[in-house]
C-alpha cells in the first residue's frame, strides 16, 4: 500500500475532493445496470490457508449489495479485465456472454483516490506489509515497518493476497488490490489509496487472475 503522486509514478489522476437467486437490481453508471444471477454469502466462512486461520465474517452484517454475487455486466471490456468502480464501491470481474462476478470494495479517503488503467504485473498470497514513509509520518505507529515489513498473518493489512498493480513502462504504481481483516470497512472510503476487498473475496479473485500485461485493470471514478 506505498503511495506517491499518482501523476509521476502511476500516470493517473489523483482527484482531490448461491446459493440462491435474485432478481434484485442495482442501479450503477449507464448501461451498466446489473441484476444478480446469483450471490455466495455462504462464502465467508473460517478459512484456514497455509497455516493461518481467517475468522468467520459477519456477513449478514453487510449490506447485501456488497457480498460476492454474479451480475449481469454490460460492458466493451474482454473477459477476465478487472473494473474498479470507486463510487459505487464495487469491482467487477468480466466473464464472457455479459456477465461479471462483482465484489463489494474499500476504497480510497478523499486526496488519495485515484483514476486509470494498470495491469496486474505479479500477485501474492500472504503478503509482507511496506507502509510508505508518507504514511509513517502521518502514522508513527507503523514507521517500525517501513524497512523490515510487517509480516503475513491475519492482522496484516494487505491481508490473505495482494495483487500489485504496474503501469504500461512496467513500473511499479505502488497500488494494490489486496485483502483486509477490517470487513466493516467494505463501501467505504478508508484506505490509504488501495482496493481493498475481504480476505474470502480475495483469495476468490487472486485464484481468477493470471499476471501479465493481459490482466487489465480499469478504476473509474
Amino acid at each position: 500500500m506505498r503511495l506517491r503522486n499518482a501523476l509521476t509514478v502511476f500516470g493517473l489522476v489523483a482527484t482531490m475532493a448461491l446459493t440462491g437467486c435474485s432478481t434484485t437490481s442495482e442501479s450503477g453508471k449507464p448501461g451498466t445496470e446489473t441484476a444478480t444471477a446469483k450471490i455466495f454469502s455462504d462464502s465467508y466462512g473460517k478459512v484456514t490457508d497455509a497455516g493461518y486461520a481467517l475468522p468467520a465474517i459477519p456477513i449478514e452484517k453487510l449490506n447485501k449489495k456488497f457480498h460476492r454475487q454474479i451480475v449481469s455486466y454490460q460492458t466493451k471490456e474482454k473477459a477476465g479485465t478487472i473494473v474498479v468502480d470507486t463510487r459505487e464501491r464495487f469491482l467487477y470481474y468480466v466473464l464472457p456472454n455479459g456477465r461479471a462476478i462483482r465484489y463489494g470494495i474499500g476504497v480510497g479517503k478523499q486526496g488519495f483516490a485515484w483514476q486509470g488503467e494498470a495491469y496486474i504485473a505479479w500477485k501474492q498470497a500472504w503478503p509482507t506489509w511496506h507502509p510508505p514513509k508518507e504514511m509513517a509520518a502521518r502514522k508513527p505507529e507503523v514507521a517500525k515497518y517501513v524497512e523490515d515489513g510487517m509480516e503475513p498473518g491475519v492482522r496484516n493489512p494487505l491481508g490473505a493476497r495482494a495483487l500489485y498493480l504496474f503501469n504500461d513502462k512496467g513500473q511499479d504504481t505502488l497500488f494494490r488490490l489486496h485483502g483486509t481483516p477490517e470487513w466493516a470497512s467494505i463501501g467505504t472510503a478508508a484506505s490509504s489509496g488501495c482496493i481493498r476487498l475481504m480476505n474470502q473475496d480475495i483469495m476468490d479473485l487472486y485464484d481468477r487472475v493470471r499476471p501479465g500485461k493481459s490482466a487489465r485493470v480499469v478504476v473509474l471514478q
